[in-house]
């Protein structure tokens, strides 16, 4: 069993947070992509994570309305000194289709909840899921500053923030990390995000840095996706739509000849580019096969030329994507 040692920092001075180079997103054990692992098996490849080096967890209050933390804190239990636990708050009784709920209250009461669920003391990196228009940032990162001082936080983030925000929210407490899509599908962070989070000293995690799957090559326009697997719903992510995959197959095609000339997977690449943008970035692949797992992480010590990242950034970014990235009312709740 080969195991990752590499770590990273996120965020600087007294934000610094280390982590392995390569997380682990929760999510998909129970949530979103179709049906839920069971629990006991869940449970068993997030220790799987950890023996093969994994000391990241990244979770959320929306992923289930709790139950995926439940899992992440059933796993880590035992071994909770050795890994950093990352959730999250911001909707409404955690469900995101009734919209944003930053309440200073309300951020409370999540925190507690989690705290419980995660059957910890602490929760090392607390994100805001979405930025709350009905609620001044301010307010937010105060309230967050205070969990700290109370030591139930320690550190606080972001996610799919915009400028403005991340901004006003460093200034009153100092943000760890920004959690937002970013993969060679996706790579509008590089605008506006990416210059200020090395501006600020922000760590940036990559959610969904394979695509949702789509980038690792198993996916096809002819792919059936199953009953609960969110991919399979157009309307809530366009460029899973059958038309639009057939289209986005370019991208996959061009990251796999770069893969078979460096003997390596279409997934080990496109977490190798990302690693190789900033050494303060730190993608969080999800999976529920091990073998999977073992895969992603060996990613992190492939050895890609520079050159040869040079000529796959300029010829992915030459790579027209077809479809939206998430139906309009989801995309309501970004870069606020």
């Amino acid at each position: 069993m080969n195991k990752m040692t590499a770590t990273r920092t996120l965020g600087t001075g007294e934000a610094a947070l280390e982590v392995s180079a390569i997380g682990y997103g929760c999510m998909g054990l129970d949530s979103a992509w179709g049906t839920p692992m069971p629990t006991a098996d869940a449970i068993t490849l997030l220790r799987d994570a950890h023996e093969r080096g994994v000391t990241f967890f990244d979770t959320a209050e929306a992923y289930g309305q709790g139950s995926n933390e439940e899992i992440v804190g059933a796993a880590l239990e035992t071994i909770r000194d050795e890994v950093v636990i990352a959730t999250k708050f911001g909707f409404a009784g955690g469900r995101p289709l009734d919209g944003t709920d930053s309440r200073p209250e309300r951020i409370r009461e999540v925190a507690d909840e989690a705290l419980r669920r995660l059957r910890t003391d602490r929760i090392d990196l607390f994100y805001q899921h979405r930025v709350d228009p009905n609620v001044p940032i301010e307010d937010v990162a105060g309230t967050v500053r205070e969990l700290i001082a109370e030591g139930k936080v320690r550190h606080f983030g972001m996610s799919e923030a915009g400028v403005d925000a991340i901004r006003r929210a460093h200034a009153v407490q100092p943000v760890t990390a920004l959690q937002s899509e970013y993969s060679l599908w996706w790579r509008e962070p590089e605008q506006e995000i990416i210059p200020l989070l090395d501006e600020l000293g922000i760590g940036l995690v990559p959610y969904s840095p394979l695509g949702k799957g789509f980038l690792t090559g198993t996916i096809t326009a002819d792919t059936g996706f199953g009953a609960g697997d969110a991919r399979g719903n157009p309307a809530l992510f366009p460029r899973f739509a059958e038309e639009n995959r057939r289209v986005n197959q370019a991208l996959v095609d061009l990251i796999r000849g770069f893969a078979s000339a460096l003997n390596a997977s279409p997934a080990q690449v496109a977490l190798a580019w990302i690693l190789a943008k900033s050494t303060t970035c730190v993608p969080i692949p999800g999976t529920t096969k091990l073998h999977r797992l073992e895969e992603n992480l060996a990613a992190a010590t492939l050895k890609v030329p520079a050159d040869v990242l040079d000529e796959l950034d300029a010829a992915a970014a030459a790579v027209q994507i077809a479809g939206d990235r998430y139906h309009p009312m989801m995309q309501r709740l970004i870069n606020r």
